[in-house]
């Protein structure tokens, strides 16, 4: 005759159950330990445009880089990554700087074509950087933002053999056909060239 297995106890069925309710998004992704794609510049976070946004490119050998394009958002930096990773906006910039920290995303390789310019030459031959903020409201611009920007502008220059001016240091307005006025007159095109030279 077969002997009769212990009855499980009150503690373990309540384990058992409590297990059960935990939702799957609280439990650890598959590919947590997955690593992320790497990024072109070392203290970015990668944060990926959708493809439908961009164009894939192997720049600079398809296309030379010949200019940095300065922007600014005009929306929240949650927002304007939620617009970049919407894939029906068809837009995107290879980097988006935080106004409060100057945190800086990678959203598009660099070898890849943004489209943020408005102008099809622009966008192949340049890096585009948003910054978060208003053209009209100067408090968005913080020293942290101009200090990480100045030194992200800095790599991408050295990086690509970029003369760090004015005339390769571009705000969104100087491309042609563009109705855009980002940066707009608040933003301080000496201090910026100047932490860019002296990042």
């Amino acid at each position: 005759m077969e002997r009769a297995r212990p009855l499980p106890s009150r503690r373990w069925l309540l384990k058992g159950a409590a297990l059960a309710a935990i939702p799957y998004a609280l439990l650890p992704d598959a590919e947590a330990g997955a690593q992320t794609q790497a990024v072109d510049y070392p203290s970015a976070e990668w944060q990926p445009a959708s493809t439908s946004n961009y164009t894939a490119s192997k720049r600079p050998s398809t296309y030379p880089l010949d200019y940095v394009v300065i922007h600014v958002t005009q929306e929240t930096y949650p927002n304007t990554l939620s617009i970049f990773q919407n894939p029906q906006k068809k837009v995107s910039a290879h980097y988006l700087v935080r106004s409060a920290d100057g945190h800086v995303a990678q959203c598009v390789r660099e070898a890849d074509i943004a489209w943020h310019a408005g102008n099809w030459d622009y966008n192949t031959r340049s890096i585009g950087i948003e910054h978060e903020g208003w053209v009209d409201q100067p408090h968005w611009f913080t020293d942290a933002l101009y200090e990480q920007s100045a030194r992200l502008t800095a790599a991408i220059c050295t990086k690509y053999g970029l003369p760090k001016d004015r005339a390769h240091i571009i705000g969104h307005y100087e491309v042609p056909g563009t109705d855009h006025t980002d940066p707009g007159p608040n933003w301080d095109w000496t201090r910026y060239i100047r932490l860019v030279n002296f990042a």
